[in-house]
């Protein structure tokens, strides 16, 4: 009976002594996991999970000394699990979940879970700098420093790595400052890790991502207006940028040999100064013309507007035919509201374009949906009052803030949680959207710490502010902390994505508060 006491007892000790190293290792924030049931319990309530199976209590270790790291940073965004699949309620879990860590050379497997169910196995390096990347963006594409062809490329994160490169750098260097959503960046990099491997030795090649708001002043120093904006250093000082964005590795690496700065650019040929058929207005012609012409047609616009852009062409071509034509049914006309400001001002023009008719000198109607030459046309034949115009979500009542250039950074200063779409109302995947957000904004409207925004994108000033917040597309969703941008928000679109999102950031204040009482 004595030498049955002591085996057990030996048995415990070799059981117990890795688990209490381990232990010793491990974060409180990482769960650790043993039975089938906890187990359920945490996919059902977490929608991003990262678990960790080991073959034994310390074949992790290396893995969990990481993990502990980063499971502080993305408390709230993500949650980190342990199962140690070599004591015996852990072992009978990986089996009925079929994941085997013995068979991995390491003894380890990290496999992630979303909403409740298998995503993917995590293959990216096994650097905090990535998991904490991957956990915040699970679907995600990985850092630009993970991709094996950019190893020639200088990755630099910090403005103190920033500074220090600068300083002890002999070679001339490019630096590229870009964005991680950045689509012009994207197409640039696989250019630019080839350049940096092709001139290797001889030049140095950097990357920076800029965007995160703590290196707003460096923005400010190198004059960063977009992205991906080029400097050249020589012996640390800042001499051109770099403009060829649709540049070959080779014209990178031919420009780095005979470095200029940008040719200033021809500047654009006003629309009233070309040949086109539409008769261009000002502040003193307008009545006039209006008076002459029964039947017309005048499009308000700004040179810089993207929707302007697309619709001059089929405006030139209906008036190609219509400004022409004895019979004509009416004509175009055309008026830039940022040189002729007082009939702007006088017809209430917000956004661009703006299409009104105009009959024996007075406005009729305001066109929103003539955009094509073919409805132009058809227009003028038949003039008939628009259909009238859906509410828009600024008019319907909700908890939703919508904000504009002048008032955005005031409002989200006083916030220490504010979901923001930036949206255009034309956009199908916005109105999908809207309900959901709109919900969402609802069920927080008691909290003074929590904002939902939302920025209308086509309306003229605000077009400026929605291409400082890095909007490429609709709708775009940003989180900002007190004001500053924190990250892009990619999860779900549906009333659970955007309520779990900010329940999530509410959870990680009051476990902060715990931690400090």
């Amino acid at each position: 009976m004595t030498s049955e006491i002591y085996q057990l007892e030996r048995v415990l000790q070799v059981c117990l002594v890795p688990v209490l190293q381990a232990a010793v290792k491990v974060s409180p924030l990482i769960e650790k996991v043993s039975e089938h049931k906890d187990f359920k319990k945490l996919l059902r309530t977490r929608t991003n999970v990262l678990v960790l199976y080991t073959k034994s209590a310390t074949s992790g270790d290396s893995k969990l000394k990481l993990l502990s790291d980063v499971a502080q940073v993305i408390k709230g965004q993500g949650t980190i699990a342990w199962v140690n699949c070599g004591d015996l309620e852990g072992r009978k879990l990986c089996k009925k979940v079929k994941v085997d860590p013995s068979s991995k050379s390491d003894g380890a497997d990290l496999l992630h879970y979303k909403d409740g169910t298998f995503h993917t196995e995590y293959n990216r390096p096994a650097t905090y700098k990535s998991m904490v990347a991957f956990l915040k963006d699970p679907t995600g594409a990985p850092l630009w420093e993970e991709n094996p062809e950019a190893k020639d490329v200088v990755h630099v994160e910090t403005e103190k790595d920033f500074r220090k490169l600068l300083k002890r750098e002999e070679r001339p260097i490019l630096m590229m400052f870009f964005a991680p959503w950045c689509g012009v960046c994207k197409r640039m990099q696989p250019v630019f890790q080839q350049a940096a491997t092709e001139t290797k030795g001889t030049y140095v090649l950097a990357g920076m991502n800029v965007h995160p708001a703590e290196f707003d002043g460096l923005k400010q120093e190198y004059n960063v207006k977009g992205y991906p904006t080029f400097c050249y250093f020589e012996k640390g000082k800042f001499l051109h940028h770099y403009e060829n964005y649709g540049g070959t590795a080779k014209d990178i690496a031919d420009w780095m040999k005979n470095p200029q700065p940008p040719q200033p650019k021809a500047p654009e040929v006003q629309w009233s100064e070309t040949d086109s058929p539409v008769f261009h207005l000002t502040d003193d012609s307008l009545d006039g013309f209006l008076e002459e012409h029964p039947s017309a047609l005048v499009m308000f616009y700004a040179p810089w507007c993207g929707h302007c852009k697309k619709m001059k062409p089929e405006y030139d071509e209906a008036a190609e035919y219509l400004n022409k034509d004895k019979n004509s049914p009416g004509v175009l006309a055309a008026v830039d509201t940022t040189i002729h400001k007082a009939v702007g001002e006088r017809f209430k023009i917000s956004g661009f374009p703006t299409v009104k008719y105009f009959e024996k000198g007075e406005e009729k109607f305001t066109l929103p949906h003539l955009r094509s030459k073919d409805k132009i046309i058809e227009f003028l034949q038949n003039p008939q009052a628009p259909p009238p115009p859906e509410q828009s979500w600024e008019d319907k009542p909700s908890s939703v803030s919508h904000l504009g250039m002048e008032d955005f950074r005031e409002a989200l200063k006083k916030k220490k949680h504010a979901l923001v779409m930036f949206y255009a109302p034309w956009c199908p995947h916005c109105k999908n959207a809207v309900p959901h957000f709109t919900t969402a904004a609802d069920l927080f409207k008691e909290d003074r710490k929590i904002a939902y925004a939302a920025v209308d994108c086509t309306k003229g000033p605000n077009q400026e502010l929605c291409k400082q917040e890095g909007v490429e597309g609709y709708p775009t969703f940003n989180y900002y902390n007190y004001g500053k941008f924190a990250e892009k928000y990619n999860g779900e679109r549906g009333e659970a994505g955007f309520i779990g999102f900010m329940r999530s950031l509410r959870g990680r204040d009051q476990g902060k508060r715990k931690e400090e009482l």
